[in-house]
């Protein structure tokens, strides 16, 4: 037993008030005193909160996270580290993550989003690697919801601002608008960067007596129990947390990049870790606990930004830009010198122990002195109750309204906030810095060139909300698919997937049920797709006053283009090119865009993933991209066929001469179901006869939809389109929205 209790400086007296206030349940407090062996000073209650929080412990999912597949021959570090990495081969490798910023960007959008891209991106840099690419996954409220264009303006220069001072592009993502986000937004980052396979720092702090470095940003009070208001929902009072929200600062963060990757080349360090979620408790705990040492801090010596900071408060702080690193012993002054050339704080505040401990002391006092595994090992573990919903009926076309015009109607989705242009938000972000993106915003996937080299890296972040809210099965399963597809579509093998599993409160059986669900979901097609889970993170409880926001799991995937040469994009080259539909038609349209904007209804089952024939689909369109064949590629999502075909016309400035719908079924299910496994593809003439017979080799359906040709879109029947009109519908909306008074 340990005399922190004794020694510690007189603070408030641990009630339940005060101990439930810190997220730990009556249950749970008992638990911490049996690992203690004695009442905790307030500092350590402080540790315990933060560390037992949903956001560091994943106490409600860790039992189901364990079911997705991790390995595979191109997996080199799977979930357990900063981030995952994948071979690229030739001794290359790709380090990349998901994480969410969802409770701080609804309090404070800019700062928020700001530090939650910064904090992705340290995450990469810290395992060595260089971040050469950013991506990000928003939902926000309806539009017509007052607090909606606010929060969008907030979050988009928030990310913008920080990624473009940090001279790292982003290169895609997605943006959602929906009423069941109205109370509690979602801004889930992503970062990939670039490393040598035999460069890979990781956090393990192996070794007793080594000197624990603290380098960076000074540590303030901002960001104090950001972890564990990041595990509670919100109510009325949400507004009061601003202050649990931390103030970033990207040209810091830029000076902190580079330092650590020059000292990196210097051969010093043992183990690395961001002070992320929880600040220095977080990653003095998880590097200790995963060398199997203990650590003492003196607090004394941590740089702070304020006077009179407590140990409780330098301990909870997640003020950003600061990392914690173990170096080799008599290294320190290469370390030193090197961060004080950047202008950066250095200093040695503990080492390493042989106790097993968690020590930190301030002002000659023991603030806290915690077994190690009562923090990293102990943390509760919960299999919560679940109750999972019973499917629902197939919408059949003849129960959804016909529109009196097909192209009408697609001008009207595509101004819709649905499926309008994003333009006015990815064009707030610098895409080309690094001079390596060779996919830009707006198709299925961005690409940036490894550097010195012809491979491409394809990023591409996705999940259907609409679809998860209706069966988080299929929507699981559709959300990998659909990153799968988005690879595929340029060319690129996929190799690998981050996520980010945003879901309600676990406690209440039906969320819980979703998040089991969607886990099944996924899991099944990563296993079929060979498309393993190498990092990722969990955020719950987001709801406000009982009500949770649709389950969200986003899923981020990476792939490698051999030869960018060879890479594929979805804009239509030529005039006379042959347009065409691999893949399976059925016209579903239940959960389907068409039905949300036409008849203000989202019901009905979503619609099947077939995992084979997304296999099958799939391996045919990249052996058709690499033998050149094509010269546009789209995979069928949100909206339907129509809407796909009309994206590749708008972003090649050619017109359609489309073909009518084939005989038997309803035509606007044909041109606005979302059957999941297909790809518009476009081609010469001559190439055409190829495809077919390749395509029938593979088993797959393909139909002829038009031709390339003019200005305008035409359809049998109707008035034709012309692009200028549908250009106008498609980029008009999301500007208007957010310059209106």
């Amino acid at each position: 037993m340990s005399g922190a209790a004794d020694a510690a400086t007189e603070g408030p007296q641990l009630s339940e008030q005060l101990i439930a206030e810190h997220g730990i349940g009556p249950d749970e407090y008992e638990r911490l005193l049996q690992e203690l062996g004695r009442e905790p000073t307030l500092t350590e209650l402080g540790v315990f909160s933060v560390m037992w929080s949903e956001h560091c412990s994943y106490k409600s999912s860790r039992v189901w996270l364990k079911k997705l597949p991790t390995s595979g021959p191109q997996v080199i570090q799977g979930p357990g580290e900063n981030a995952g990495v994948v071979s690229l081969g030739d001794g290359q490798a790709a380090v990349f993550k998901m994480e969410s910023h969802n409770h701080p960007s609804y309090i404070e959008p800019y700062q928020g989003a700001a530090t939650g891209v910064g904090g992705i991106m340290r995450d990469v840099f810290t395992m060595g690697a260089r971040p050469v690419a950013n991506m990000n996954a928003l939902r926000f409220g309806s539009s017509s919801h007052p607090k909606t264009r606010h929060l969008v303006a907030g979050v988009v220069s928030g990310i913008g601002d920080y990624g473009n001072c940090m001279g790292v592009p982003t290169i895609g993502g997605e943006t959602n608008f929906d009423p069941r986000y109205n109370d509690n937004i979602l801004v889930n980052a992503m970062c990939v960067g670039l490393v040598d396979a035999n460069r890979i720092f990781k956090s393990a702090a192996k070794g007793v007596g080594l000197p624990v470095v603290y380098v960076g940003s000074k540590t303030g009070r901002d960001g104090i129990h950001g972890a564990t208001m990041a595990s509670a929902e919100f109510d009325e009072s949400s507004e009061e947390k601003r202050p649990t929200v931390q103030v970033g600062d990207p040209f810091t963060e830029k000076l902190l990049l580079e330092a650590c990757l020059e000292l990196m080349n210097e051969d010093v360090i043992i183990a690395i870790q961001d002070m992320g979620a929880a600040g220095l408790t977080s990653s003095s705990v998880e590097m200790s606990d995963k060398g199997g040492v203990g650590i003492d801090l003196d607090l004394d010596r941590v740089p702070m930004r304020e006077e009179g900071m407590t140990a409780y408060e330098m301990l909870l702080s997640e003020s950003q830009e600061r990392m914690l690193m173990v170096l080799k012993p008599g290294t320190e002054p290469i370390a030193e010198r090197i961060f004080n050339k950047w202008e950066l704080d250095f200093a040695v505040i503990g080492k390493t122990t042989d106790t097993g401990h968690f020590v930190a002391r301030h002002r000659g006092v023991v603030e806290a002195d915690i077994p190690l595994p009562a923090l990293a090992h102990a943390a509760p573990v919960y299999e919560r109750p679940y109750t999972k919903r019973d499917p629902l009926p197939i919408v059949a076309a003849e129960d959804v309204m016909a529109p009196p015009s097909i192209l009408s109607t697609l001008e009207r989705l595509l101004g819709s906030p649905h499926l309008s242009s994003r333009r006015w938000i990815y064009e707030q972000y610098d895409h080309m810095v690094m001079a390596d993106t060779v996919q830009r915003p707006g198709g299925d996937a961005g690409v940036v060139r490894v550097h010195g080299t012809d491979k491409g890296l394809a990023v591409s972040c996705d999940v259907t909300p609409r679809y998860c809210a209706a069966d988080p099965f299929e929507g699981g399963k559709q959300a990998v698919a659909e990153c799968w597809r988005n690879l595929t579509a340029t060319g690129a093998k996929p190799l690998a997937i981050t996520d980010c599993l945003n879901f309600g409160n676990p406690e209440r059986p039906e969320i819980m049920g979703e998040f089991v669900a969607a886990i099944e979901g996924m899991a099944q097609a990563c296993q079929v797709l060979h498309f393993p889970v190498v990092s990722g993170n969990v955020s719950l409880y987001n709801e406000t006053n009982g009500v949770a926001i649709p389950p969200t799991p986003a899923v981020g995937g990476v792939g490698l283009i051999a030869n960018i040469n060879e890479m594929a994009d979805m804009a239509l080259k030529s005039d006379g090119d042959v347009i065409l539909l691999l893949g399976q038609e059925s016209g579903h349209l239940g959960q389907s865009i068409y039905m949300s904007v036409m008849e203000d209804r989202l019901d009905g089952a979503p619609p099947p993933v077939d995992l084979a024939s997304e296999r099958i689909v799939g391996d045919l369109v990249r052996g058709l991209i690499k033998a050149k064949t094509l010269n546009a590629v789209h995979d069928v999502g949100d909206g339907g066929l129509l809407v796909a075909v009309a994206e590749m016309a708008l972003a090649g400035r050619r017109g359609v001469d489309l073909e009518g719908a084939p005989d038997g079924m309803a035509k606007h299910a044909v041109w606005f179901g979302e059957d999941q496994a297909r790809y518009v593809v476009a081609a010469t003439e001559d190439k055409v006869g190829t495809i077919k017979d390749v395509a029938t080799i593979y088993n797959v359906p393909v139909r002829v939809l038009g031709t390339v040709r003019g200005d305008k879109v035409t359809l049998p029947g109707e008035a034709p389109l012309p692009l200028g009109m549908l250009r106008a519908a498609y980029e008009d909306w999301l500007p208007r929205y957010m310059t209106r008074g």
